[in-house]
C-alpha cells in the first residue's frame, strides 16, 4: 500500500478565485487613452482598460 497524504482545507480566497464580475462579462471600464488617431482607418479612438481584470478594449468614435 501507498502513502495516506493529507489534503488541506481551501481557504475562502482559494475557493473564490477568479469568480468575480469579470468573468461574466460585467467589466468596471476606465478610459485610458482618449481620442487618440488610427491612421489607417481614419477615425478617433478610445481605449478602456477594466479596473478589475486589466482588459483593454478600444472603442471609435
Amino acid at each position: 500500500m501507498g502513502d495516506v497524504i493529507q489534503f488541506k482545507k481551501k481557504t475562502a480566497w482559494e475557493k473564490h478565485k477568479g469568480k468575480s464580475l469579470c468573468r461574466d462579462g460585467f467589466h468596471k471600464w476606465q478610459v485610458v487613452t482618449e481620442r487618440k488617431f488610427d491612421v489607417k482607418q481614419g477615425k478617433l479612438v478610445t481605449e478602456y482598460r477594466c479596473q478589475h481584470c486589466g482588459k483593454t478594449k478600444t472603442k471609435l468614435l
